[in-house]
């Protein structure tokens, strides 16, 4: 312990050492209140910050600093000398100026949003004027090299952290303690990761096309869960758009053209940098607890384009588990009317909460850019390829490749990363907490030796009215993140029934270019039918209402399926995935008391209960702007802001395999993603379907109800399980999250960060009369079959998300068919998770 404790000493001073001059302290006016968004900065640099809304302020600099430098508008410029290289916890009182009559004295708080009263706001609308002149939007081709750096760090460290018995037997790591410059608080690197990329665009056809050259990451090796998360995480930005995605939020841009009615602007300084004179304009946001930011930007007096700025999110605004947003941007003139960037710096500080003293994990973007060059046009297919292999030497650069192409070099703290990381990853206990992260993030308990996955663990536990308490386990092969082939299993067993369930599939990936595939797989089980409208080939899936521990009623009308399915896919163009396979199902009641009986006049009695069904599909699914992680058989999402829609033509024959009946069903679903800039996220979903022929019960599409008290999206919460029963149907759902921006603006609820979410769904559908007749048998626990084919039934709900962070509680309520038996005209639905 003494060991870590020294080492921890022993860093510090090669800190105080390195980075020459460090201050911290508050800034007060004459009545001792705190001053925010005050200027502090190093006199003769354009190193500096501001204040945050206590009058809170750090900052650094890797040269020895004489004299600082505080200011606001409205009070008198104070130079402090600096005698110590290491000054903390000042206390800086700036005294109100005394105008002359010539003067102009703009007071703080508001700002006006008139050009004519506010310089800023002038030389803003000059910005808006020619943003779409500068940076990369004015070329038709472009290309260049990006170097990235992305590493996560432990803050807050302490003595009570480096004793606790988490860290016991991994001491040593504490050699690595640095002080950041943002925030001047002590941080432990933990995660580094590198890559080199070449970037290639055409803005006339509004194409990208990425190279990774080279990706290198401490302990993790080739770990593409990990970089996805990175790439996801700390996705890219423009500072000239009007809103900025972070973290699934959108900022309101500084540089944005509602940035008025957000941002107060004050023109706070004219100077040099790199021999262009430019302004220095501060802005601050005008309300408290919405997504906004504080900061300065320099812009230049000719061509209004941006030489720096930073941004630093608001403490107030409405995102969870991160505690500060810091942004710095720098852009290069490479002629006398070209500014692009060349370096750009994100911290983000994740924590549990934002009380100052809370510890967290850094996690610090740095990218680079470097080698611009323009107006190269490319073949229309350069953008098309894609790469289909999995390239070990992209991940395995030597040390030489990395000298030569890291655009930053990394500093002694950054080499130490892979070196203890190295050592780390030979602690049995370090082994132990990674092997419990896995698990938890995937779900599954990994045996390498073995090649075998076992879980999900989070499925191992169920109940119904039919099963009772139901147990399973199950497991996969897996050999890598990009295996060819994969079987996948499970084992269960219902203690009410008293009967074991099973389910076995398995896929191969036979071509990478075009992902040809085969697959298949066989299942007997008890299946909530009907829990969506769109019906699904995946022969292990099992929806939530098939094990609803708790609900609104009985959960008795359960199917018990014997499924068996083959079929392939492929993926001609990009995102346009085709699927072609076959399955036989046996479908018969699971329970006493629900019927799936059918007239059949070959039947001894007159009646079948139990229908035997081949059915051939053909389904098509488009997924435009959807990236991709992996090679394999199973690859995973990046990006979920993409519209998928899907389209499948079925057909069942008698014909085929002894089949019970003749028809043919199409479907239809589109689902759309909206970022409605700052007001927040509206999801959109259509779905269509019509049966041709005569079906039973068992293959009609059944109107999705919810009696769990789950919220699930494209089911109707206040609608029972086979309330509504169609041939033919149209259904849409509108879900709109506002992400805080309603409850920001209702002051005795803002502080609680609550996020509203308005919902409205409904479906309208008919059912033939032969099909009617078809599964009318008499049967006594038989129910009629009903269609909301007089009026579109409807319901909707509004939502109160972000509940303790994790909890959304949906009010939601019954628009019509009031008068169905056991109608439920209000019902509470929540859900659990974490967000941002």
């Amino acid at each position: 312990m003494k060991k870590g404790l020294l080492s921890f000493l022993l860093c510090f001073s090669f800190i105080a050492a390195f980075a020459q001059t460090k201050v911290s302290g508050y800034v007060f006016d004459e009545n001792n209140d705190p001053i925010p968004f005050a200027n502090v900065l190093f006199k003769g640099s354009t190193e500096g910050t501001i204040t945050n809304e206590d009058g809170k302020f750090y900052l650094e600099s890797n040269e020895t600093r004489e004299i600082l430098i505080v200011s606001f508008i409205g009070f008198e410029l104070l130079e402090i000398p600096l005698t110590k290289k290491v000054n903390y916890d000042l206390k800086f009182v700036l005294k109100e100026e005394a105008a002359s009559l010539k003067e102009v004295v703009i007071v703080t708080g508001k700002q006006s949003k008139k050009a004519s009263e506010n310089p800023a706001i002038r030389i803003l609308k000059k910005i808006w004027e020619r943003k779409r002149q500068n940076g990369l939007k004015q070329f038709k081709q472009y290309e260049y090299d990006q170097y990235e750096k992305v590493e996560f760090d432990l803050n807050t460290i302490d003595s009570a952290l480096i004793k606790s018995k988490l860290f016991k037997g991994m001491e040593f790591v504490f050699e690595e303690v640095d002080t950041s410059s943002v925030t001047g608080k002590t941080y432990l690197p933990i995660f580094l990761n590198e890559s080199v990329k070449k970037i290639y665009g055409d803005n006339q056809r509004n194409e990208k096309r990425e190279d990774l050259i080279g990706n290198k990451n401490s302990g993790f090796s080739d770990n593409q869960v990990i970089i996805d998360f990175i790439d996801d995480l700390y996705s890219e930005y423009d500072v000239y758009d009007n809103y900025l995605k972070f973290f699934d939020k959108s900022f309101v841009s500084p540089l944005s053209r509602t940035g008025i009615q957000t941002y107060n602007y004050v023109l706070s300084d004219s100077a040099y940098i790199d021999n262009k004179w430019c302004y220095n304009i501060i802005y601050y946001p005008r309300r408290k607890n919405e997504l906004t930011f504080k900061g300065d930007f320099w812009v230049n007096d000719s061509t209004y384009a941006i030489k720096e700025i930073n941004l630093q999110a608001s403490k107030s605004a409405n995102i969870n588990w991160v505690k500060e947003i810091y942004i710095e941007q720098e852009f290069e003139v490479l002629n006398d009317s070209v500014f692009l960037i060349k370096r750009d710096y994100f911290l983000s500080d994740f924590a549990l909460n934002k009380k100052e003293k809370s510890r967290g994990v850094y996690g610090k973007r740095t990218t680079l850019y470097d080698n611009y060059k323009f107006n190269e046009k490319k073949d229309e297919k350069f953008y098309e390829k894609a790469v289909y292999d999995y390239d070990a030497d992209v991940y395995n650069r030597e040390d030489d490749f990395w000298e030569k192409n890291r655009l930053e070099v990394l500093n002694k703290d950054e080499k130490g990363v892979y070196k203890m990381l190295d050592t780390l990853k030979t602690v049995k206990k370090f082994k132990r907490l990674y092997n419990l992260g896995s698990i938890l993030a995937s779900g599954y308990i990994e045996f390498p030796s073995m090649n075998f996955d076992y879980g999900p663990i989070f499925s191992t536990f169920g109940f119904n009215d039919v099963e009772g308490l139901r147990l399973r386990t199950g497991g996969r092969t897996y050999f890598g993140p990009n295996d060819l082939w994969r079987l996948e299993g499970f084992v269960a067993y219902g203690f009410r029934d008293d009967k074991f369930k099973y389910g076995i599939s398995g896929k191969w990936l036979l071509d990478k270019r075009s992902r040809f595939t085969i697959f298949g797989g066989q299942r007997r089980d008890v299946e909530q039918i009907g829990a969506s409208l769109t019906s699904s080939t995946d022969v292990l899936g099992r929806s939530l209402a098939s094990s609803a521990v708790v609900g609104t009623g009985a959960n008795d009308k359960l199917t018990n399926i014997s499924l068996t399915n083959f079929g392939i896919a492929i993926e001609p163009w990009r995102n346009l995935e085709v699927r072609l396979d076959g399955s036989y199902r046996k479908l018969r009641s699971a329970s006493p008391t629900f019927s799936l009986d059918y007239n059949d006049f070959t039947a001894p009695n007159g009646v079948s209960s139990t229908v035997n069904q081949f059915e051939g599909r053909l389904a098509l699914s488009y997924f435009p702007k959807r990236q991709m992680t992996g090679f394999g058989v199973e690859r995973k999402e990046k990006n979920d802001n993409f519209a998928r829609l899907f389209a499948q033509i079925s057909r069942g024959d008698r014909d085929w395999f002894d089949s019970d009946f003749d028809y043919t069903k199409v479907q239809f679903s589109y689902i759309q993603p909206w970022q409605i800039g700052g007001f927040g996220r509206l999801t959109s979903s259509v779905e269509a379907g019509k049966t041709f022929g005569e079906v039973p019960l068992a293959l009609l599409s059944v109107v999705p109800g919810n009696q769990t008290f789950f919220s699930i999206y494209n089911t109707f919460s206040q609608l029972d399980f086979y309330e509504f029963v169609t041939d033919t149907y149209t259904s849409v759902h509108l879900e709109h999250n506002f992400n805080g921006r309603l409850f920001s603006r209702i002051p005795f609820l803002k502080k609680y960060n609550l996020r509203a979410i308005a919902s409205i769904r409904g479906v309208w559908g008919e059912l033939s009369p032969e099909n009617i007749a078809l599964s009318t048998t008499g049967n006594p626990v038989e129910f009629p079959l009903i269609a909301p084919d007089s009026r579109l039934y409807y319901e909707y709900s509004i939502g109160v998300a972000n509940i303790f962070k994790v909890l959304r509680l949906d009010f939601n309520f019954r628009g019509n068919y009031l008068d169905n038996p056991g109608a439920r005209r209000f019902g509470i639905t929540g859900s659990f998770g974490f967000y941002f």
